[in-house]
């Protein structure tokens, strides 16, 4: 399992044959692709922003936005800005184990609205959370995350750090590049990818990463988002 038995220094060695197949001038063009992306979304979308937090903030107790560490290059931690779906006082003990049992191969993604990393019907989520769920829209706030450095526009999803700790050796070259808002396998069939083809559509992306590839990404995240699938 990931963490266990690794140095820093492990670690960070495990990433850099990936990281050299990326040139300086690569990685400062997909930094300005980025910014420039993550800007202009922002302020298109910041009149949606504003109301999806006063309809958050007016439904359920707690704050609008939604803070929470995750693991992002170099397995560094971050904080991740998202809309507050759930009760303030909701247990991720249910979520745990849905993870725990998917990466153990003893549950599968189940219903219309299933996706690997996330319960189809999770009795936690608020009337506005399923809706923000449904449509992506809770994941605008990353749009900061973005600006900040510490997501890309596309990438591995961003996951927690006790999540990492379960994941099999092989994927941690998944690690190799910042977690994105979308992904490979955001796109490649949500609802019958099973945890671990998730996560070996994440290893493939950093192994075949080019702007090509990105494009196409986003291009099939449009329609995701669109038919409601999300690109979670």
């Amino acid at each position: 399992m990931i963490g266990q038995d690794l140095t820093a220094a492990d670690t960070v060695a495990a990433h850099v044959p990936v990281a050299r197949r990326e040139r300086r001038r690569s990685l400062a063009g997909r930094r300005a692709f980025d910014l420039l992306g993550a800007g202009a979304l922002l302020i298109l979308a910041s009149p949606v922003m504003i109301g999806i937090a006063v309809a958050v903030w007016t439904t359920s107790r707690g704050p609008a936005l939604f803070r929470q560490d995750r693991v992002g290059r170099g397995e560094r931690t971050f904080r991740i800005y998202k809309f507050r779906t759930m009760r303030v006082d909701a247990s991720d003990a249910i979520h745990r184990q849905y993870v725990t049992d998917m990466l153990n191969g003893n549950a599968v993604p189940q219903g219309e609205d299933a996706v690997a990393f996330k319960l189809a019907d999770d009795p936690r989520i608020t009337k506005v959370g399923g809706f923000l769920r449904k449509t992506s829209l809770d994941e605008l706030p990353q749009l900061l995350n973005v600006i900040r450095g510490n997501m890309s526009l596309i990438g591995p999803r961003p996951v927690l750090p006790w999540e990492a700790e379960l994941f099999d050796p092989r994927y941690r070259t998944r690690f190799a590049v910042k977690p994105g808002m979308t992904g490979l396998w955001q796109v490649s069939g949500r609802s019958t990818l099973t945890m671990n083809d998730a996560l070996e559509l994440d290893v493939e992306y950093v192994e075949r990463r080019s702007f090509r590839l990105d494009l196409s990404i986003l291009l099939k995240t449009v329609p995701a988002l669109l038919d409601g699938g999300g690109a979670r």
